[in-house]
């Protein structure tokens, strides 16, 4: 009840509060913040995957921005040497409104990452996209084999048989790279786990299934729990290091994240930025009142 209180409030605070909690988590607002940001993470042997913030988008001529916005950041990042690749959800290029739109405004961002023999990575967004974004992936890895990778999200109940008929595409000209997470979208009960062991476990299944079929994981977790046991099926399965790699958020559980980094450990940080940002962080409260006490926690206390 308190959180729901705070989170219905926490909107109606000026942008410069807000700022005070989500500048440790968000780059900045333009291309030269995430550029920096991103240098910094390199020069500490970390990768990134870098975001434009933005979804859910009401007109299709902010899909067209949008989809000029990524060119120019591939552009600016490439010409920056920075290592990493690149992010989207594609709400932000109108999934909701037109898929075929949608479809073509992606393909072009993908077309223009392997120009420069890069990665976009198709974001996982709520149940109403999942269905739509697994579609829009298999469409897209058909033409750009190695240069698209998808996300999913270990509480829903389909997940694990979303997996199992994916890796049906999975071969050696079509290598498929897929982040795996909790998921962070409130669900229904009737679609998703809820109790914070069995979405353990489940992630652990899905992981387990990626590894075993010699899919690409990244294994996008701050769960200590979860790293552990995600480390004990790999030396299980006796998985070389360059057929997974740890992915969290920029900011989040930063001496986790370098524990990881000095066991020679791939590690890529997830760097949002944008002039979006205060819509993205007011959205996410109201998709998940429990952010809230850690918002105010994050007042006070870094990580």
């Amino acid at each position: 009840m308190i959180n729901k209180l705070i989170a219905g409030i926490i909107p109606y605070f000026p942008p410069k509060f807000i700022w005070l909690f989500s500048k440790r988590y968000i780059a900045g607002t333009n291309i030269e913040d995430a550029i920096a940001v991103s240098e910094k993470l390199n020069n500490h042997h970390i990768l990134v995957t870098v975001d434009i913030l933005g979804e859910f988008i009401k007109d299709l001529s902010q899909a067209e921005k949008n989809k000029t916005g990524y060119i120019k950041m591939i552009e600016a990042f490439t010409r920056a040497g920075i290592k990493g690749n690149f992010s989207l959800k594609p709400t932000m290029f109108g999934l909701l409104i037109d898929k075929e739109v949608c479809y073509n405004n992606i393909r072009d961002i993908v077309k223009k990452a392997a120009s420069v023999n890069n990665f976009v990575r198709i974001d996982m967004e709520d149940s109403h996209c999942t269905a739509n974004e697994i579609e829009l992936f298999q469409r897209l890895i058909a033409q750009y084999p190695k240069n698209v990778g998808l996300a999913l999200q270990s509480y829903l109940h389909r997940t694990h048989d979303d997996l199992k008929a994916l890796a049906t595409l999975h071969t050696d000209e079509t290598p498929l790279n897929i982040r795996l997470c909790k998921g962070i979208y409130l669900e229904s009960n009737k679609i998703a786990y809820k109790g914070h062991r069995e979405i353990r476990s489940h992630f652990l299944e899905d992981l387990e299934e990626l590894l075993t079929r010699g899919i690409y994981a990244g294994i996008a977790t701050h769960d200590k729990y979860l790293i552990k046991k995600s480390l004990e099926l790999i030396e299980k399965h006796k998985i070389s290091n360059d057929q997974f790699e740890f992915q969290m958020l920029y900011g989040v559980t930063p001496k986790l994240r370098q524990s990881l980094v000095d066991k020679n450990y791939r590690m890529r940080v997830y760097v949002p930025f944008g002039q979006e940002w205060f819509g993205y962080c007011t959205r996410r409260l109201k998709e998940n009142p429990n952010l809230a006490g850690l918002i105010i926690k994050a007042l006070f206390v870094r990580g």
